[in-house]
């Protein structure tokens, strides 16, 4: 018996993109509605970045789901949709591991699952000290489709972006991505760098990036009544990443750079919404990024999951 392969229609592409945008839409508006109400719990207070990345890691035990998406303007092409869903667990106090399932939806082109990652995050040094160094260490397992931009390192350009799902699919990109985070905080401040080299596994050469961002919350003390409106769950900042060139050309030439205000509303029983507008700093960058996501955090994941078992 053979099958045969046919091409989703553009009305269906449309109706999927569009679909999935009133998914996101709805699951965050279910989040305020519902957990909005929830009983009320102490949280610690989480950085708002979506690419770079902070020393703070996931409390031991805990479960933290994350829908996220990254909509972009498209010079030669058409505008995307990227979203991605993220599950990250405190596997211990000094490692945190994450899994990512991505996709992206091309307006007039089409809609596809795109891949997954897996990281893990180390962190050598537990006391608070000027710098906190962590370790990162992710598998990529996507295809050439992938635009979530979780990461931009190397020569990535806009027009990456802009080849036709149909081809951009056909390249399986098999990828080691390494970062040293350095991080500090200060004065209720938090500044974070990032050094990234991700390599793919065949012949390519190592591709190198780096982020780097700031973000404070909008008041340090913290009300004795839980809230919600409270200054203290808002967290301000702002991120600038982009490519570094490769081990063959390191240089800034040629690459693409960002720069993305950024705010996280972070309740106290767990959910907290982010969005960052985003704007490239050169010819080719992506003109206009929307980055939003909206995120609950499950208390005593493992403990409940083992309970199970007993």
């Amino acid at each position: 018996m053979r099958f045969r392969l046919r091409r989703i229609s553009p009305r269906f592409d449309s109706l999927w993109i569009y679909g999935v945008t009133r998914v996101f839409v709805r699951v965050a508006v279910c989040f305020f509605f519902l957990f909005v109400v929830l009983p009320q719990r102490a949280g610690a207070q989480e950085t708002p970045y979506f690419v770079t990345y902070s020393h703070h890691l996931e409390e031991p035990g805990n479960l933290e789901i994350e829908l996220s998406t990254n909509y972009a303007t498209q010079k030669g092409g058409n505008d995307f949709i990227a979203p991605w869903v993220e599950f990250e667990y405190g596997v211990k106090a000094w490692w945190t591991s994450e899994f990512y399932l991505d996709s992206q939806g091309t307006f007039g082109d089409s809609a596809l699952y795109t891949g997954f990652r897996w990281e893990n995050r180390f962190r050598p040094l537990m006391h608070e000290h000027w710098i906190n160094p962590v370790l990162y260490v992710e598998y990529e397992n996507t295809n050439g489709a992938d635009k979530t931009m979780i990461e931009v390192v190397g020569f990535d350009t806009q027009a990456d972006h802009a080849v036709p799902n149909t081809e951009a699919r056909k390249e399986h990109q098999h990828e080691l991505e390494t970062k040293l985070i350095l991080s500090s905080d200060c004065k209720g401040w938090n500044i974070s760098e990032n050094f990234i080299g991700e390599k793919n596994l065949g012949h390519d050469p190592w591709e190198f990036g780096y982020a780097a961002g700031a973000s404070r919350p909008l008041r340090l003390s913290v009300t004795p009544e839980a809230c919600n409106f409270c200054l203290e769950n808002f967290v301000v900042g702002a991120e600038f990443y982009g490519g570094l060139g490769t081990s063959w050309n390191l240089t800034t030439a040629g690459t693409s750079h960002y720069a993305a205000p950024m705010v996280k509303w972070q309740l106290p029983n767990g959910v907290s919404f982010r969005v960052s507008p985003g704007f490239g700093l050169n010819s080719n960058s992506h003109a206009f990024l929307l980055r939003w996501g909206v995120s609950y955090e499950i208390d005593g994941f493992g403990r409940k999951v083992r309970s199970l078992f007993r």
